[in-house]
């Protein structure tokens, strides 16, 4: 899962980013609502979590803009401004959930993963294709019934691979889909940490390598 985190407090923004980054995401990081806009307009996320009150191009700014563009990114507002009327307005604006500050992580975690499962094509919470089956929710995946132990990496090119549902997934869709703005496009990540996965899926294979660098799991 790709999330931009837009946030103008530093400390905060880096904390819920490391936080993510645990849970197996990977998370881009803007301060303000400029750097939000210029981020979205290259990059598709699964979800923004966006604080309203942004400097620049404010927050309610880049929520319209965003809902305008019809990019499937999912809204999750993260704001101070609480009360009934502003989470009334806010989703008026366009977001797709409201969260106000403080907020329990965890809730923000459970959140982020529920949009997550909402894209443009409705993904089902537990994704299954030849024989392994992954739920994100829970960051469990199993192969015949063996549960799989997998770093967040490999869960999560896992889990692209499955929600794929059968389609060829280029290897930079998978760089872009599973790594950060950190990641060199010149890098052999997403190599292998592929070959770390089919390793641990174990015989017979069930990822397949497709001509100019794509991989298929499950039958074609």
């Amino acid at each position: 899962m790709r999330v931009l985190v837009a946030e103008d407090v530093e400390d905060l923004a880096t904390a819920i980013a490391a936080g993510l980054r645990r849970e197996g995401m990977a998370v881009d990081v803007a301060f303000d609502g400029n750097a939000a806009l210029d981020r979205l307009a290259c990059t598709r996320y699964d979800v923004v979590v966006l604080d309203r009150d942004l400097p620049g191009v404010h927050g309610d700014e880049v929520c319209r803009r965003q809902a305008a563009d019809r990019s499937g990114s999912r809204v999750l507002m993260l704001t101070a401004a609480g009360t009934v009327r502003d989470r009334v307005e806010g989703l008026g604006l366009g977001a797709d959930d409201y969260l106000p500050k403080p907020f329990d992580f965890a809730e923000l975690v459970a959140r982020i993963r529920a949009l997550g499962r909402r894209p443009a094509t409705s993904l089902p919470p537990v994704l299954e294709r030849g024989g392994v089956t992954c739920d994100p929710g829970r960051r469990i995946a199993f192969r015949a019934g063996r549960r799989l132990e997998l770093s967040p990496k490999e869960f999560a090119l896992l889990e692209c691979l499955l929600g794929a549902a059968g389609r060829v997934v280029s290897a930079e869709e998978l760089l872009e889909r599973v790594w950060d703005e950190a990641a060199d496009p010149f890098t052999t990540a997403v190599k292998q940490t592929m070959r770390r996965l089919r390793a641990k899926l174990g015989d017979p294979p069930v990822i397949r390598t497709v001509r100019e660098g794509g991989y298929q799991i499950g039958e074609p």
